[in-house]
Parts: structure tokens; sequence; C-alpha cells
């Protein structure tokens, strides 16, 4: 190859060189390559560390020049230096390569071999420049040239192309011996009409218009692709097409530097519209795949831009086609329907919801035959935030999309997708695909989105129409009212057991919403909830007992019992972290129902909990009893002093009912000696075991658990004569202690008692409970067990169902009052005794006087034969009770006629009653 050298530009070239720093070490390096080869960086070149300078070295410049009638294209390499003359003197040095192409013509240059010493970045002792942005064929200005890039190491450089007519390589090195198999390449001048994408602006690299009468079709591509695109540069192209007609872009190649999802350096912009002040399509960087793009209108404006930056970058660009035409889908079937068109697309349309409403879908040119290859989406979408959540209900009134004779919809088609799948574009995966003229069922979303992807294939249709309908969805399992209204129908017949929560649990629920939960059990059936989340806002929470009832003003839930006539009564009211307890239907009652209040403000996670229909147990559940008629009693946890347990494996809950009554206008109170029951009403409620009271008032139950109670809530007094206690453990309970409560009826009106009135407390109990080992005048108040060592009154022996009055006894102490109720029970069986004797007498007596009769025997007295018959017998004398003997006349005392004079006596008095 002939070696062109120019004496006079080199030498302007070293100045130029010497301006650049592009001093380098006068320090020999061995002739060994190492390191990683890539380029340096492209931005400021780097300064040597050396005061020496290239020497002029005017033969291993050289040109390349394009020539009308010659090869337009060639090969080039690396230059052969020998070594210096003197032994050990060593000579930088600098060779500059240039290519000048023709008018209308630009450069190409691949490199086919690399081999340069050095580490980039640190490219210092062997290096190459590249220069592709010169404006005119004078190198000698390359200071002013925009820098290509150094590079050094064994990776060569990717394809560059020139933005003009001339390219220029700069190669420097330090070492006295160079031979050509340290780089190599091919070079080509190239068409340069390639790159007029239309009319060119004057004075501009790559800016043109493109006029729909110039041409309808072309390529577009980035200024100098498929080399490496320069930094720096800004270029815009226009396409303005006529009335009617629409723009369709394509890109088959894009390679752009990635600076992150919003493309803050190289991108590709493109406006619908005639200016880049035009609605944005997108903006687009890094590597894209099957990127098609239509305007709107008739026009289109794309922007490229690249930034000046100082990163090593060798992205290709973008090569893409336009065209302009009348055949693409007119989108009035979009804007008369209430959608969006979306813009870039062909035919793609969004729906959005304006909360709650309704409308129409078509497919295009409906109701006349769509346009064949097309392919267009419907993207319906609902409320979604922190206030809505919707789901899309899609029903259809006309469907023709032809079936081919295979009966797979291989040609034209509709999919629809119900689960967001095109988050993830995961269009593969369709809950759809329906073809032919039968009417698709009706469908709804499991969400706020549906999607539509319509294919008219080759062959063509009507089309469809559907209606849709956006409904708020409040994923709350269960049958729903109709109308769309938060109203859940859990009956027993349907599903024995299950889940409900509140809406769009676990997300937070929606303000301004009230939704109601109906569970229906059979009649020989009880209905169980048991809640394992729960956290309803409440701003005045009360931090000691925890909130319920009035303290729940803002957000809030509400159980009530249900009944046949239609009435209903309230368990309780819960709000903030306190849960509900275990509940269980009353007996007797239909069902229970939960409501949940948001007012407008802010709002939680809400609940979460469980329901379960059980075979009803008895009006006491499980453990519980009746108690009236008695002065004072103790309730108990199953398994006191241990703990109690939950119920047994596979029910829901276990249930103890108390139901006490006293005389009318007495009341009770109700105070507990011990209590340790699972929860903490503060800090999550009474989720898994609860007891509680009903005072006898119209209101709801107190709830109560915790390891302790505080001390204010240890004792409680009825309204009237009756209260319920209730204790529940639920399937999830562990156990703990449990409790021990003590109930004593009081006089109503303490003011004029006439029995005995508590110091502390002022109650007034009855004069029988003092000294009996209870503590019947509630809590911290043992006055009625107080100075019992001289008292003697009528001890009230309470077993749990049977009172007996033991009279009088001087001992204070429980064991004696439990001895005396013994010698009651002995009183009573002696007089159960009496009884039968005097009724079997009786018996022989009427024989006896039938036989006498019959035979004519003299009757005897009644007196006579009880006599004789006692006298005659092996009988020996009574041993009675002295508390039943000291009410016998003394005459009937200690004989062997006594006890039958008692049993007389007695069974005379039972024979009354």
């Amino acid at each position: 190859m002939a070696c062109v050298g120019v004496g006079v530009l080199f030498f302007e070239f070293e100045t130029v060189l010497t301006k650049q720093n592009y001093a380098v070490s006068a320090a020999k390096e061995s002739d060994g390559v190492s390191g990683d080869a890539t380029s340096a960086a492209d931005g400021p070149r780097p300064a040597a560390s050396s005061t020496s300078f290239p020497t002029k070295a005017p033969k291993c410049d050289r040109s390349f020049v394009s020539r009308p009638n010659a090869a337009q294209n060639g090969t080039f390499e690396a230059p052969l230096l020998s070594a210096p003359l003197k032994p050990n003197q060593t000579q930088s040095r600098q060779c500059i390569y240039t290519f000048i192409a023709g008018p209308r013509q630009r450069v190409e240059l691949i490199f086919t071999a690399f081999a340069l010493r050095g580490t980039p970045p640190e490219c210092i002792h062997e290096y190459l420049d590249l220069y592709v942005e010169i404006r005119d064929s004078n190198v000698s200005d390359l200071i002013n040239t925009p820098f290509g890039g150094r590079y050094c190491g064994p990776i060569a450089p990717r394809r560059r192309i020139s933005l003009y007519r001339t390219l220029a390589l700069g190669f420097f090195t330090d070492k006295n011996t160079t031979y050509p198999e340290l780089f190599a390449g091919t070079y080509a001048f190239i068409n340069d009409s390639d790159y007029e994408v239309g009319t060119p602006e004057p004075n501009t690299p790559c800016t043109f218009t493109v006029h729909t009468e110039v041409t309808r079709t072309g390529n577009i591509l980035s200024p100098t692709y498929p080399g490496v695109y320069p930094k720096d540069l800004t270029c815009s192209y226009q396409f303005i097409g006529k009335p009617g007609q629409r723009i369709r872009l394509e890109f088959r190649d894009f390679d752009l530097f990635f600076g992150g999802p919003h493309c803050p350096f190289d991108y590709v912009k493109v406006y619908d519209g005639l200016t880049n002040e035009s609605a944005t399509i997108g903006t687009f960087c890094g590597q894209q795949r099957n990127l098609v793009l239509y305007s709107s209108e008739s026009s289109l404006f794309v922007s490229f831009v690249t930034l000046q930056r100082t990163a090593n970058t060798q992205n290709r660009g973008f090569k893409g086609i336009f065209e302009f035409s009348e055949s693409f889908v007119k989108l009035d079937f979009i804007s008369k329907n209430e959608g969006e068109h979306i813009r870039g697309s062909e035919c793609d349309q969004k729906i959005l919801s304006k909360k709650e409403s309704e409308g129409a879908v078509y497919s295009p040119n409906y109701p006349f035959p769509y346009i064949p290859k097309i392919v267009c989406r419907y993207f319906i979408y609902g409320m979604q935030d922190m206030q809505h959540l919707e789901r899309v209900r899609l029903s259809f009134d006309k469907f023709e999309i032809p079936r081919p004779p295979n009966k797979e919809c291989t040609d034209g088609y509709l999919k629809i997708y119900l689960k967001g799948q095109e988050t993830m574009d995961a269009y593969d995966k369709y809950d759809y695909e329906f073809c032919g003229d039968m009417l698709p069922p009706q469908v709804v979303s499991d969400g706020p989105r549906l999607v539509m992807v319509f294919s008219s294939g080759e062959v063509q249709g009507r089309g469809f129409k559907a209606k849709y309908k956006f409904e708020t969805e409040y994923r709350i399992p269960g049958t729903p009212t109709p109308g769309g209204s938060c109203s859940f129908t859990y009956r027993s017949t349907s599903r024995k057991r299950g889940e409900f929560n509140s809406p769009r649990y676990p997300s937070n629920y929606p303000s301004g919403t009230n939704c109601t939960y109906i569970f229906i059990a059979t009649p020989n059936e009880q209905v169980n909830i048991v809640f394992d989340h729960f956290k309803v806002r409440a701003d005045a929470a009360n931090t000691t007992y925890g909130s319920y009832g009035h303290y729940c003003q803002e957000d809030w839930l509400e159980i009530y019992n249900m009944y046949k006539d239609g009435t209903e009564k309230l368990v309780g009211r819960y709000c903030g972290v306190t849960a509900p307890g275990p509940v269980e239907s009353n007996r007797g009652a239909t069902g229970l129902k939960v409501l949940l209040h948001s007012d407008d403000d802010g709002v939680f996670s809400g609940f979460k909990a469980r329901y379960m229909f059980e075979v009803a147990k008895s009006i006491f559940g499980d453990c519980g009893s009746n108690v009236s008629s008695q002065e004072f009693g103790v309730i108990t946890s199953p398994n006191w002093p241990n703990n109690y347990e939950g119920p047994e494996r596979g029910l829901a809950s276990r249930t103890c009912n108390w139901y006490l009554s006293v005389r009318p206008r007495f009341r009770i109170v109700l105070h507990f000696e011990s209590f340790a029951v699972e929860g903490d009403p503060q800090n999550r409620g009474c989720p898994a075991a609860v007891v509680r009271i009903w005072n006898g008032g119209e209101g709801p139950p107190l709830e109560l658990c915790g390891e302790k109670l505080p001390q204010d809530r240890t004792q409680f007094t009825s309204e009237n004569h009756v209260m319920r206690v209730t204790f529940i453990s639920a399937d999830k309970s562990v156990g703990a202690v449990g409790f021990r409560a003590v109930w004593t009826e009081v006089s109503g009106s303490p003011a004029g008692c006439d029995q005995f009135q508590c110091v502390k407390s002022g109650f007034c109990v009855s004069e029988r409970l003092r000294c009996n080992g209870v503590d019947n005048c509630g809590s911290e108040d043992r006055s009625d067990e107080t100075n019992c060592g001289a008292f003697a009154s009528p001890v009230s022996c309470n077993t749990d169902s049977l009172v007996l009055l033991c009279g009088e006894t001087e001992a204070p102490l429980e064991p004696l009052a439990m001895l005396g109720a013994c010698v009651g029970g002995a009183g009573v069986l002696a007089l159960a005794l009496c009884v039968w004797c005097h009724r079997k007498r009786r018996r022989r007596r009427r024989q006896s006087r039938r036989r006498r009769l019959q035979r004519g025997s003299p009757g005897v007295g009644y007196r006579g034969s009880l006599a004789g018959s006692v006298a005659g017998s092996n009988m020996a004398p009574a041993s009675l009770p002295p508390s039943l003997a000291g009410s016998l006349p003394a005459s009937l005392a200690g004989s062997r006629r006594s006890m039958q004079h008692v049993c007389d006596h007695y069974a005379s008095s039972v024979d009354s009653v």
C-alpha cells in the first residue's frame, strides 16, 4: 500500500498534540501487553508524566482518499517502525491515519486486529485515538474536533462511521520498534444518502423533515448507524402526513446507552404531533425489541439526544422504517364510547372507572366487518387506591369472530385476562379464548384489572359488542348481596365453617364504608366466631380496659345476636387492637350479625376471623348451671385451681353459662377473688378466652380477660335481681388458671338494712351469711367475717344447688357449718323413713280389716294395732339427731314407742302437703 507523507501536516498536528498534553513517558517499557483490552475513557485526554515529546515521523503518516473510478475500500495496518541508530536510545513516535471520502460519501472503519499495550483506561505507553466528527478534510484543527475515544489493550474499537466526509486515527507508541500486527482493519467509502431520512435542515448533521408527498415509506437511522454514535448530539425527524393518514414507525434495531428506567442520558423521544411540544408517546433507551409506534393523527416528531459524558460507551444507535397510510385503524370507535386511545398504539385503548361506572366496548369498525390482521388491546381498569377497590364485570351482547374448521381459534380470536397478567407481560397465560358465533359467558375480574386482546386474523367478521360494569371489590369470601353493597351472607346449609375479613384485608379497609356479615344457622345449631387478627382505628382508645363501647367513635365493629322476630341484641362494640373474645350465638337465636363501620378519616388493616356452625349445646353450655333462691354462691372456671382447657378437637369453643337469680327487689354483687384468663385488653383484646357479664340491664355485656384484673374491675353489681356470667375458651386457647368468683344477694335499699350491713362496701346482706367462712361483702371488705368468736347465727349452707337451714350453732368456722348441714341431712332421712313406715302400716291395717270383715271378727282400733305392732317388734329405740330430738315432745323421746309417734307425726304432715 502506498504511504503518502505530508511533512507540513504532521508538523501542524504535532503542535496540536502538544497543546493536548500528548506527552508520554521517556522511560523504557517492556514489549509485553497486559490487562484487559477496551478503549480508554472518552473524556479528556490523559496527560503523561514525562517532558519529552513525540518525534516527527512523517514517513508513518498515511492518507486514504476516495477518488473517482478508484477502489472504494481497502485495508490498513499499524506502521512498521525500526530501532534508532544509537544503542540504548528510545524515542516515542506518533502517526496520523487520515481517511477522506468523496462528495455525498462517508467513511466506514472496521478493526480486524488490535493488540496494543496498556490497560484501559490507563493508556499511556501505546494507544490509538479516534476522530469521527471532522467537518472537512483538513485535520490540522483536531484540537477543536470532538474526541471519539482512546483505546489500548487487546480488544478493538467497534465499527466507526464518520459523521461527515473525514475520519482520522492517531497512533502513539514509546517503543522503538513496532509491527503491522499491532492493529489492522478495513475501510470503505459508503453512500451518504441512506442517512438522509428526508429534507435536511441546513448546517445540521441530522435534522430532517419528511413529507408524505415526497415519500410514503422509508428508513430512519441514527447518524452513524451501525457505527458507534457520537456524544453530545441532538437529532430530530419531523413526519408530516395528509389529513386522514396515520404514521407507523417500527424500530428494527435499537441499541442506546441505558442510564436508568427514565433514560436520563441518551434517548429517543417520540411525540404524537408536529413538534416536541406535542403529547409524548414515550421515551426509549437501552435495547428495545419489537418497538412499533403509531401516531394518533397525521404528524409525528422524533428526537434523538446524546449527552456529553466521560463514560466509555460504544452503542450503535437505531435503525427503523416509517410508513404513511390511510388504512390504519380509525380511532372513532374508541373516542365515542368513552375510551381513551393509548398513544403510540394502532388501536389499544384504556377505560378507567369513574367510581362504579359502566359502558360498552366494541371491536374496530363495529357493526361493520373489522379490518384483517390487526391486534387491539382493551385495558379496563377499576379504581384502586387508599379509598377504593373495584372489579370489572363483562357481559357480551353480540359476538362474531369466524372459527376455522379445526374448531380452534387459530385465526381470529378474543383473549381475556382477569388476573392482571399484562403487568408481567404474560399474554400467553390468558383465562379465556373465544371465537365463533356463540355468545361468551359473563366474566368477572379477579381484582381491578380486566384486559382483552382482539386479533382479527385474515377472515373478516362483524366482531363483538360487550358491556362492562365496575363494581366495588371487597375481597371478602362469602356470598355477596346483589347490588354491589358490602353485605355478605354465610349459611350453614352451604358451608359449615370458613373465614371472613374486613374489605381488602390484609391491606387497609377503605374509609366511609359499612359492611355487614350475616351468619344464619339451622334451628338445631349455634354459630361460633373466633378472631385471629384485629386492628380498627380508634383515636380515643382506652389504655387500661381496652377499646369497647363508647370508646369506639371513629371506626368500630359490632356483633349482634339475631332472633326470629327480627330483634337483635348487641354483644359488643370493639375498636383499636382490642379483639373481640370468642362469640357463640345464644340458644334460640337464628344466628349472628357482624357490622364494620369506618368514617371518612384514616383507616387500619381491619380484621380476619373464622366462623363455625356446630350442633347446639344446652342453655348452660358445657359446664354452667342455673342458680336461684340462694343467698350466695361460688363460680369457678373448669378445673380450677388447675388450668382450664380449650374445646375438644374439632370443636370451635367451650362454653359455660351461669344464670343467677335472687329475690325481687334484691340485687347481685359479683366479685372475683382470683382471675387469670388469656388475653390483654390493652394490647390485643381477648381473642382466645373471655369472661362476659350481663348485669341484668339492656346493654351489652362486660368483657374480661388478662393475667390480673384492675382493682376497680374486680367487683360488679347487677341492675336488678338477675345476672348472667359466661366463660368461653376458643380452639386456639392454650389454657390458664382461670377464675374464682363469689356472688351474694344484697338488699336493693341498704339505707333501711335490717340484716347485716357491710362496713366498707355498705352492702346489706343476710344475717345468716355472717361468719360463714366466705367474704360476702365484696372486694376488700371482710367485715362479715370478723369478730366471729362469740357470735351465734343460722348458717346458710350452699352446696351449689342445695340450700339447707341448719339451725343455731356457736361454731363460727366453716367446718362446724358443714357439720350442721350433715345433721340436717340425717333429719331429712329420718323423716323419709317415717313416711315410708306410716304408709306401709296403713296398707297392712286396711288388709287386716278386710280379712276380719270377711270372717266376721271384731275390729281392732288404730292406736291399739299400732301399739301392738310396735311392742311386738324387736325394734330398738330410735336415735335422733339432737337438733331433731329437741323439736319433739319430751314424752316421745327415749321410749320404744317414740319412733312410731315421730313417724305418725311427720307422716300426717307429709300427707297433708
